[in-house]
């Protein structure tokens, strides 16, 4: 009996011993990427450049100017199945989480190594609060030391900002393609007008789940170059919404059933 007791002393010790190295090691890689991270004044001074919007003196619009297609939201105007749509489409837990979604990590990294050699694209699991941090704080560079940083901000800003906050700097940042040249969408109010010709208040529930479907690849979901692909994605997004209990079974099957419905806004650039 003693002799157990001591194997189970030493083997205590030995993985005390490991615990706490990687504690160490994990506490000093955090000390190193914390030390220059940006501060967070840059999204409380943040003013996106806006579409400049010239009329006619009867009211008709004449003309645009712009180097981002851009009409700015408050979160309180944005059209709940819009923000449900987004929530379903890039980050179901966005609510529940503390900028990093564990569980959904876990999930990327068994999907990918199940695909491991499939040649199928990797599984991403970035939360919108990660977007948001990459999007304007941290920068797109494919590397690890940039997914450790924008892990790290992503964990700051929802200790500084309201979930609401957070997810009106999303929508009003992320970039969600061009219906056609010149006409490139910076957030849902410009990205709806661009594609549907509509204010976000109108937007159908296909329309909603095709803009949400968008920040994965706009390119490769261009609703005429690849409009196959764009209904599939658009079906994925609104599949989510009903599995999330956002939409009806019944209205979700007639929503996949309908084309794209993608107008282009009439008013060419300038």
């Amino acid at each position: 009996m003693r002799l157990i007791l001591r194997s189970l002393a030493e083997i205590v010790s030995v993985l005390s011993v490991f615990l706490l190295s990687g504690a160490a090691v994990a506490g000093g890689i955090i000390w190193s990427y914390s030390n220059d991270l940006p501060g967070f004044e840059k999204l409380q001074d943040y003013e996106p450049p806006v579409t400049s919007r010239v009329h006619a003196g009867d009211g008709r619009l004449i003309g645009e100017f712009a180097r981002e297609w851009r009409l700015y939201l408050p979160i309180s105007a944005v059209p709940q199945n819009v923000i449900e749509a987004y929530i379903s489409a890039e980050d179901k837990n966005f609510y529940r989480h503390g900028g990093l979604d564990l569980a959904g990590l876990a999930r990327a990294a068994l999907s990918n190594l199940r695909n491991a050699g499939s040649g199928r694209r990797p599984q991403g699991a970035s939360t919108i609060t990660q977007q948001v941090a990459k999007n304007f704080l941290v920068g797109t560079e494919a590397s690890l030391e940039r997914k450790i940083r924008e892990a790290l901000v992503a964990l700051r800003i929802e200790g500084a900002y309201s979930k609401d906050k957070i997810l009106e700097l999303y929508l009003n940042s992320i970039y969600l393609g061009a219906p056609t040249p010149g006409r490139g969408s910076y957030g849902i109010a410009a990205a709806a007008l661009n594609y549907f010709n509509k204010s976000v208040h109108e937007l159908e529930l296909r329309e909603a789940a095709y803009l949400a479907a968008l920040p994965k690849a706009p390119t490769d979901l261009h609703p005429f170059r690849n409009r196959e692909r764009a209904i599939e994605r658009r079906n994925y997004v609104i599949d989510r919404m009903v599995e999330n209990g956002y939409v009806e079974r019944e209205a979700g099957e007639e929503a996949k059933r309908q084309s794209l419905g993608v107008t282009p806004y009439a008013v060419s650039p300038n």
